[in-house]
């Protein structure tokens, strides 16, 4: 029993990677569906006679034209499902400069709400100043927007700003990752329906738990493929936009702007002198104790050994008898 088992298993994984080739050649079986559909047509064509009438000519020529009127029609249509289908991931990052933050924050959750879409986070931080009456908030916005209301709710956030420091706009289509997917969780759950009729044949237990170990590890991968799946739809389906909301930095302009630099150097001369005059102060200071305990002792032990070595010489000197 082991043998026709292990068999239908090599069967079931190679069967799916059969599958997903067939799936990827869609284009290629529509080709030859189109080329054997025209083969009657030419042999109409040339069974036809040589020296047609005037009336068949004009009939010919009318069905010809209908027919290139209607594969245009077909094409347009073709092209069009295939853009309402396709799945791109937008995206747009803008910093605005507002006369109030907080306004503006209003201004923008509205705006996101009449088009279907809504705020995901936001964030407010206090701008630092000496003066607390010019301490402003600096607020980001996160919003999310259905894809088709993209551009009209960009455009009426811009709108806001008094000024637009910087604007981001991007763009990812994901239609081939997200068509792959597919495919993929197709050949999967074929796989995974393969392993089920498997597991309905096995005899014992080992074969069961084997066959149950290969359903596990696809029903993991259908998972995966899934959740893969999802983001797309989601990112897809709604755009995001990420606003900065600040107030413009003020600066300010003196009138006496000749004078500043003066005073500047002059109070910098000053800090610079009595830097270094705490310095000498405090290196008097933190000498002292050193010059007290160690350099003077240091010093009257060598002055003693100095005066001692003069006397000993001098001792010397005396206590040698002079040459006759």
């Amino acid at each position: 029993m082991k043998s026709p088992l292990i068999l239908l298993l090599l069967l079931a994984l190679l069967s799916p990677a059969c599958s997903a080739g067939r799936l990827s050649r869609p284009e290629t079986a529509s080709n030859t569906q189109r080329s054997v559909s025209q083969e009657p047509t030419a042999k109409a064509d040339e069974a036809a006679p040589a020296t047609p009438t005037e009336g068949q000519t004009n009939s010919v020529s009318t069905g010809v034209a209908k027919q290139k009127v209607s594969l245009k029609e077909v094409d347009q249509a073709e092209l069009t499902t295939e853009a309402a289908d396709r799945k791109i991931i937008r995206n747009a990052n803008l910093t605005m400069d507002v006369a109030s933050t907080t306004e503006a924050q209003h201004r923008v959750t509205s705006i996101a709400e009449s088009h279907g879409g809504f705020v995901v986070t936001s964030e407010a931080k206090q701008r630092e100043n000496v003066d607390p009456s010019k301490r402003t908030l600096d607020i980001k916005l996160v919003v999310r927007i259905p894809s088709e209301r993209f551009g009209a709710a960009l455009d009426e956030i811009k709108k806001l700003a008094g000024n637009l420091p910087e604007a981001n706009v991007t763009g990812q289509d994901v239609t081939e990752d997200f068509i792959d997917l597919e495919a993929r969780i197709k050949t999967q759950k074929a796989l995974e329906f393969q392993f089920l009729e498997i597991m309905k044949q096995a005899r014992n237990v080992e074969d069961a738990l084997e066959v149950q170990r290969q359903i596990a590890d696809v029903r993991t991968d259908i998972e995966k493929l899934e959740g893969r799946k999802r983001f797309f739809e989601n990112r897809s389906s709604l755009s995001t936009i990420t606003v900065n909301l600040q107030t413009p930095k003020m600066i300010a302009v003196s009138p006496t702007a000749v004078g500043h630099p003066i005073r500047d150097a002059v109070s910098d001369s000053l800090e610079l002198a009595s830097g270094m005059l705490v310095f000498f102060v405090r290196l008097v200071i933190v000498m002292a104790p050193v010059f007290v305990f160690i350099l003077l002792p240091m010093g009257l032990i060598v002055r003693y050994f100095v005066r001692r070595s003069k006397r000993m010489r001098l001792a010397e000197a005396l206590s040698t008898p002079a040459p006759e």
